[in-house]
């Protein structure tokens, strides 16, 4: 690894302002360490079109990338380091299956607006970008959430069915408004599995979804943790079962649980239910000051994908690699739900 990390400091110090390397708060020390901007999936798509970098190398998920290069500017070529690094989520809403839905779900005239988490392929913000919806994270998804019921008869969210819950709850929609899709759409026929009249009275339409990463705590963990440290706070992502979520002291984006650790006065011990790397990383900056820690152990083995290594060998071939390329007849659409979130949370 000594000669990767050599090569990569020796080609961001020839490039200099040409390359640009981004990386999500999930990935490891080890390559947060080479990148030149962090953050979550908001902060990096807001960041994408002010870089004057003709090279931007993504150190993520493949749809981040994606969506890097639905919002990059003329010139400007996305890569990463390994395009086989997927999101088990994202992969759980396959675009035919979503349009196909929505299709059935709007026989009766009823308009549902689809909303999308960021978490999904280019593919899929376009088919919602046609069908006047946008995308949403989970720091805003609240804020789009509330956007979309105001546009349509219905929302669709999807894929992440917790975030739907957690977000629902907050905005106080009735549970008797509220519809979970059957696991069909996932991986069979939506059309035999959708019935349009059970959605007729409903305002909430929900993606059977979730993060396998986020789907590995407990509330039996909380109760231990309150029982064994009465003065412990517990902060969690909604990605996690609002059982979950309603039993921590707080529950938001990357970014905000971040920002809870940097304010919690010294002494405090905080417990953080999200990927593991993020919470290592914040044990080790507060050390000293405070107690973190995670959880439950939880590591997303898709942003692992990403390494030292081929990053190294990403940038050494940056001229002749093919970058994120989204088809043109994706890419208008899937800008267009995008940059509604943009205007939106501006």
């Amino acid at each position: 690894m000594e000669k990767s990390i050599e090569t990569i400091e020796r080609i961001r110090k020839s490039m200099g302002g040409r390359l640009a390397i981004l990386g999500h708060h999930y990935q490891s020390d080890a390559v947060i360490a080479h990148t030149d901007i962090q953050g979550d999936s908001l902060e990096l798509s807001r960041k994408i079109s002010a870089l004057d970098a003709e090279h931007i190398v993504f150190c993520g998920v493949f749809f981040m990338a994606e969506s890097a290069s639905i919002l990059g500017r003329p010139g400007q070529k996305i890569h990463i380091p390994d395009a086989s690094a997927s999101c088990p989520m994202a992969d759980m809403a396959e675009a035919g299956r979503v349009e196909e839905t929505l299709d059935i779900l709007q026989k009766d005239g009823r308009k549902i607006i689809p909303l999308t988490y960021v978490n999904s392929s280019a593919a899929v913000k376009g088919v919602v970008g046609r069908f006047d919806g946008s995308v949403c994270t989970s720091a805003n998804a609240k804020t789009m959430l509330d956007w979309a019921l105001g546009r349509g008869d219905a929302v669709l969210f999807l894929p992440d069915k917790h975030l739907a819950r957690n977000t629902a709850n907050f905005l106080n929609i009735p549970e008797e408004k509220r519809m979970m899709l059957p696991r069909d759409v996932i991986d069979g026929s939506p059309a035999l599995s959708v019935d349009p009249a059970t959605a007729a009275d409903k305002k909430f339409i929900i993606w059977p979804g979730y993060c396998p990463i986020h789907e590995e705590f407990d509330v039996d963990a909380i109760r231990r943790i309150r029982a064994d440290e009465p003065n412990a706070r517990i902060i969690v992502h909604p990605e996690c079962d609002p059982k979950i979520v309603q039993a921590a002291d707080g529950d938001g984006s990357t970014t905000y649980l971040i920002k809870y650790a940097a304010e919690a006065p010294a002494g405090t011990t905080i417990y953080v239910g999200t990927e593991t790397n993020l919470v290592n990383r914040l044990a080790a900056r507060h050390a000293g000051e405070k107690t973190i820690r995670p959880l439950a152990i939880s590591v997303c083995d898709d942003m692992g994908k990403i390494t030292v290594d081929n990053l190294a060998a990403k940038l050494c071939n940056l001229e002749t690699d093919a970058p994120v390329v989204v088809p043109e007849e994706i890419r208008e659409s899937s800008r267009l739900a995008l940059e509604r979130m943009l205007e939106v949370c501006s």
